[in-house]
């Protein structure tokens, strides 16, 4: 860098570099301050009511509890099957379940969508919809306490070979049924984690 570059202020000099980044230092300061006193309430809100839905207090919530009590209706076919044993392995994880205090219904709609066709009309690739209207009842009154829709969307492959249609389908069927619980599974702990 030349003398003449410096004199117009094309480049800045060593001087002015070492000015500049000094005149920043108390803002950046500053501000590093602020953020640490907007978060820090926030932060102690967690110890004064607050609590994650799915912490373990003791090897035991009441999000958790009352999940084992919901007893889920048989819904018909395998994708039926595959939500509902999801949702009881995410409910109780494989341990018996507790008297019922809430039955949860599913039912459940299916729909395969073709996304690429190739000239000779064959589907090289499709789109399996779940969609599951659900509804948690309360045992004792039969109150509705919880309704609504869950959706899953999976993609999947054709192939020329029927076995491995047969598996992409299925496999796209398992990847949505296991959203679906999960979906449900999240819904139901949020409901569970409010006072009775």
């Amino acid at each position: 860098m030349s003398s003449f570059e410096q004199q117009k202020g094309i480049v800045p000099t060593r001087r002015q570099v070492t000015h500049r980044r000094f005149a920043h230092g108390p803002a950046t300061a500053l501000s590093a301050c602020l953020a640490i006193l907007l978060i820090a309430p926030i932060l102690t809100a967690c110890g004064n009511g607050f609590r994650p839905v799915h912490a373990d207090f003791a090897g035991m919530t009441p999000a958790s509890e009352k999940l084992k009590k919901i007893k889920i209706s048989p819904i018909p076919g395998r994708v039926g099957q595959q939500i509902r044993n999801e949702l009881i392995f995410k409910a109780n994880g494989g341990a018996q379940p507790l008297p019922p205090e809430y039955k949860l219904e599913i039912a459940i709609r299916e729909k395969v969508t073709s996304t690429l066709v190739a000239r000779t009309g064959d589907a090289r690739s499709q789109v399996y919809s779940l969609d599951a209207k659900f509804k948690l009842t309360r045992v004792s009154d039969k109150s509705v306490i919880l309704s609504g829709t869950s959706y899953a969307r999976a993609g999947f492959e054709r192939f020329d070979s029927i076995y491995s249609n047969v598996r992409a389908r299925h496999d796209a069927e398992n990847r949505a049924a296991k959203t679906i619980a999960t979906d449900l599974k999240a819904r139901l702990a949020a409901i569970a984690a409010l006072p009775s």
